[in-house]
C-alpha cells in the first residue's frame, strides 16, 4: 500500500510540474504578445493566440489576466525570443526556442545541456535545412467537413488539413500564420489552439537504447526555465 500511494503520489507531482512549467511558459508568451503588440487582444493577434494556447491547458482565466496586467507595467521584464540550434548524440539534430530576460544564462545552460551529453551548440541558421517552420492551428472536427474546410481556407495560406481524432489540424507556412488567423475568426470557427511549431523535413534513425538516451537529453532541456519548446528530427 505504501508503494502505491508513493507511486500515486510521484504522478501526481509530475503532472502538477509539468502543467505548472505549462503555465510559466505561456506567461511568457503573454508577455512577450503584450511589449510587442499592447494589452488589448481585439487589437493584437498574437495576445489572442496566446490566450487560446493558454486556455487549452487549462490555464485559469485569473492567471490569465495577471500575465496579461503584468506585462503591461513598464517595471516587468522584457523577455527575448533566442533560438539556439545544435546536434546531440548520435547526429540527432535539436533546436530550442527561448524566452529569456538573461542571455547570457540561456546559452551557457544549452551549452552544458549538449556538451554533457556528447553534443555540440551550432551557429544560428545551421539547421535550417533540417526544419520547416509551420503555422498549426487545431479546430473541432465535430459537424465540419474536411474537403469543405480544405476549399475554404487554401486561399487563406493553407498547406495541409488532417485529421486527428475530434480535430482537424490545419498547416500553414510561418508567414501565413496571421492571415489563417484572421481567416478561421471570420469564418466563426474556434481555434483550440495555434502554435507555431518545427516540422522535420529528414529524420535521423536511432535503435531504441540510443533514442532514450537522447529522449533524456531533451527532457533535461526542457525543464530549463528558459525553454519554450525543443524539436528533434528522431524518425
Amino acid at each position: 500500500m505504501g508503494r502505491s500511494f508513493e507511486k500515486r503520489k510521484h504522478k501526481m507531482f509530475a503532472r502538477w510540474s509539468k502543467m505548472a512549467k505549462g503555465f510559466t511558459k505561456m506567461g511568457k508568451e503573454i508577455a512577450i504578445a503584450v511589449k510587442a503588440g499592447g494589452p488589448q487582444p481585439d487589437a493584437n493577434p498574437r495576445l489572442r493566440m496566446a490566450m487560446q494556447n493558454a486556455k487549452a491547458i487549462n490555464m485559469p482565466k485569473d492567471r490569465i489576466e495577471a500575465a496579461i496586467k503584468r506585462a503591461s507595467e513598464k517595471s516587468s521584464a522584457n523577455f527575448e525570443e533566442v533560438v539556439y540550434e545544435g546536434y546531440g548524440p548520435y547526429g540527432v539534430a535539436i533546436l530550442i526556442e527561448c524566452a529569456t530576460d538573461n542571455p547570457i544564462r540561456t546559452v551557457a545552460n544549452i551549452r552544458m545541456y549538449l556538451t554533457r551529453a556528447e553534443g555540440t551548440l551550432g551557429t544560428s541558421g545551421s539547421l535550417s535545412f533540417v526544419f520547416d517552420r509551420k503555422g498549426v492551428f487545431r479546430v473541432s472536427a465535430e459537424g465540419r467537413n474536411i474537403e469543405e474546410l480544405e476549399l475554404e481556407l487554401i486561399d487563406h495560406g493553407m498547406d495541409e488539413i488532417e485529421e486527428d481524432e475530434n480535430e482537424l489540424v490545419i498547416y500553414t507556412p510561418f508567414n501565413d500564420i496571421g492571415g489563417m488567423q484572421k481567416a478561421l475568426e471570420e469564418k466563426g470557427i474556434a481555434v483550440i489552439s495555434a502554435e507555431k511549431q518545427r516540422i522535420p523535413t529528414s529524420f535521423k534513425e536511432l535503435t531504441e537504447e540510443q533514442e532514450e538516451e537522447v529522449n533524456k537529453l531533451i527532457e533535461q532541456i526542457e525543464e530549463d526555465d528558459d525553454v519554450q519548446a525543443v524539436y528533434s528530427n528522431i524518425k
